[in-house]
């Protein structure tokens, strides 16, 4: 089966809108987390690999010692770096207090040495009872963005984050940003030639501004469009969606009743994949 066509098919899974962003970045930070750790990590099994928090202790500790290494190599910064590392339990089992014990000591450390704000931190039942998953990738986000900052290998969704922030500097600057391709696993040419014309009465107002910049609706919001692996992602303000959840709650023309549902004569666009408005936007907004 080819890239393009698991991407249809995963489309179509019955994945409440509002979860799929977080699906993505669990999917981001296995990733990350298996080529950094050399473990067997992905997307399903995330959240028992880290529950027992030996692992979250062990990556404290890492980014502790890359922390030092910059700090030797290139004296003292203007970012905060974390001084001490965590003391943890590496046999710890899940749902026991030891396993408490290591992800309490992993939230004091990233409060207290990496200064993460509240708002984006968690709780230890967040990770041990799964009672806020969003708050807890949200916190591991935030480390790996802060890290990133003295020499850490970082997740795919932070390289973007970089690079589009590199793209507002030049703007900024009045340099001419050159070109650069897109991180992708989806060729969007090929995606573009499996979209259908929309059929939409009232097209949601667009413009494309360059490659991956969009102004969007009736006023002037700027969004940034990425592909990581089968999702297309948006960088708008401070965080991250998919473009298919940015849709759903901007564009007038949605039928939440049938999203899950392509082949429903009910909805004006049901014969795409629920991806394809998400392509049916890149491919309408050339000039």
């Amino acid at each position: 089966m080819s890239g393009i066509q698991h991407a249809s098919y995963q489309s179509i899974k019955p994945f409440k809108s509002s979860e799929e962003y977080l699906y993505a970045m669990k999917e981001d930070l296995a990733e990350w987390l298996g080529d950094l750790y050399h473990i067997d990590i992905d997307v399903n099994n995330i959240l028992e690999v880290l529950e027992t928090g030996a692992l979250l202790c062990a990556h404290a500790n890492n980014v502790t010692r890359v922390a030092d290494d910059f700090l030797k190599r290139s004296g003292p910064a203007d970012i905060q770096l974390p001084a001490s590392g965590v003391t943890f339990v590496s046999s710890a089992h899940p749902a026991t207090f030891l396993a408490r014990d290591n992800v309490t000591n992993f939230i004091s450390w990233c409060r207290k040495e990496m200064s993460i704000p509240d708002v984006l931190m968690f709780e230890t039942d967040d990770l041990v009872l799964r009672k806020n998953e969003k708050n807890f990738v949200l916190c591991l986000l935030e480390v790996a963005r802060r890290a990133s900052c003295f020499g850490m290998a970082s997740p795919v969704l932070i390289q973007l984050e970089q690079e589009i922030e590199e793209e507002i500097r030049e703007e900024m600057e009045d340099f001419p940003a050159q070109a650069k391709p897109q991180r992708s696993l989806i060729n969007i040419q090929n995606l573009d030639e499996m979209v259908l014309r929309c059929t939409c009465p009232s097209q949601f107002p667009m413009v494309k501004l360059s490659e991956g910049k969009y102004r969007v609706g009736g006023s002037n919001t700027l969004i940034f469009v990425r592909i990581l692996r089968n999702h297309v992602m948006v960088r708008v303000g401070g965080g991250w969606d998919t473009l298919e959840h940015y849709l759903n709650k901007h564009d007038p023309c949605q039928c939440p009743k049938t999203r899950y549902f392509p082949h429903n004569v009910h909805c004006c666009c049901s014969s795409m994949p629920r991806l394809s408005k998400t392509h049916r936007f890149l491919q309408s907004s050339s000039f």
